[in-house]
């Protein structure tokens, strides 16, 4: 696959790899694990994800729709692959066909589904709710009835019990505790022999896991993002995730020249201005506050507004046009980005469009360009 632009983002699979490596080695030893690659893996990729993972003996995935568990199994992902979202009762034949496993939010949706399929047979996932509030099970008769109706069942299969935690990553523990004691609850009246039993996202992978949990989930410690700073990890997370661009375009304007629209940057001497090919249709935000970026060994200030498809910075001297820019990696984190448009780390790599190129390396290698503005060659 090729690509004709000169901004892109690039995928460092060797630091995924490093990342869940050292999560399983310190944390995870005793515990299956479940990568959550929704959402495109966070913006990074998530077949690509995926397919590194494996190397690492991953041996579930999550995604949130139908369509994203598709993505994987028409790419080649094998193993068990979990739809959190709730999958229309209409679809379940295509859930059958491709073997994936939904969740099971309500007794409504599970009773009408029970009449729908005739052949074959639904692996699924009871979602209790336990204090999120979005999905689940929240009464406990319906949780042992909906048990008790695929028991019954020739087309349903019960492989999995799990709940989401909403606050795992904050410093005060009595929500966490209150959930993890609502489900423990919950689970110690069922027959659980057999089943994946998870409850927790990446923050909440790194706390130890009551007694009868068996699997972690983790989404963002996969691409070395951590939700907060305030979680100590005895090893560094590694991100995965760079964005490069160009500088396209340089010219020295004089003083009291007014940068982008609606001119709310006015320089107060000459200065010069160097214009790159990267706006907020490939999902550097708009909401840009005293940002900068990284150009030949030095920073460079983003001024005036983000525009769609540009953005302009203020130079002290001369580079060629055609020189790299970095935007986010070794001197510019996801972190410091995110703070600069009001918004935390992950929502920043999931904004990243599909009209930017994604670059995957491998080993040092690039092993897979992504350019999903182009499905075929010319």
């Amino acid at each position: 696959m090729v690509f004709y632009r000169d901004t892109f983002i690039e995928i460092d699979l060797d630091a995924v790899y490093e990342n869940v490596m050292n999560l399983k080695k310190y944390f995870y030893r005793d515990l299956k694990v479940m990568a959550v690659v929704k959402a495109d893996s966070y913006g990074h990729g998530a077949v690509m994800v995926a397919k590194t993972l494996l190397e690492a003996n991953v041996s579930h995935f999550a995604v949130a729709t139908l369509d994203e568990a598709l993505e994987l199994r028409y790419n080649g992902i094998k193993e068990p692959i979990l739809i959190f979202g709730a999958v229309g009762i209409k679809y379940l034949d295509i859930v059958i066909k491709y073997q994936l496993t939904v969740s099971v939010n309500s007794l409504t949706w599970l009773k009408k589904a029970l009449d729908f399929v005739k052949d074959g047979t639904v692996d699924f996932h009871l979602k209790i709710d336990s204090g999120m509030h979005r999905y689940g099970f929240i009464d406990e008769t319906e949780i042992q009835i909906a048990i008790g109706l695929a028991k019954e069942s020739d087309h349903f299969q019960l492989t999995g019990i799990y709940t989401h935690l909403a606050t795992s990553e904050e410093s005060n523990e009595d929500y966490y505790k209150m959930q993890v004691d609502f489900f423990e609850t919950i689970i110690s009246h069922l027959d659980i022999k057999g089943l994946l039993i998870h409850i927790a996202n990446s923050a909440g992978s790194i706390k130890t896991p009551p007694p009868l949990v068996n699997m972690v989930r983790i989404g963002l410690f996969l691409n070395g993002i951590c939700p907060t700073p305030k979680i100590m990890l005895p090893f560094a997370l590694v991100p995965s995730l760079s964005l490069f661009s160009i500088i396209s375009q340089i010219k020295m304007l004089p003083a009291h020249s007014k940068i982008s629209y609606n001119g709310t940057f006015e320089t107060n001497k000459e200065t010069l201005i160097g214009t790159i090919p990267i706006g907020y249709a490939d999902g550097y935000d708009r909401r840009m506050k005293n940002g900068r970026v990284w150009i030949a060994g030095q920073y460079a200030k983003v001024i005036g507004r983000i525009c769609m498809d540009t953005i302009m910075v203020e130079l002290t001297e001369w580079v060629e046009e055609g020189t790299r820019v970095e935007l986010i990696g070794p001197h510019i984190s996801i972190d410091e980005y995110s703070n600069q448009i009001f918004t935390n780390n992950y929502h920043a790599t999931c904004a990243f469009t599909d009209r930017v190129p994604r670059i995957y390396r491998r080993n040092g290698t690039i092993v897979q360009i992504v350019n999903r503005k182009l499905t075929a060659q010319i």
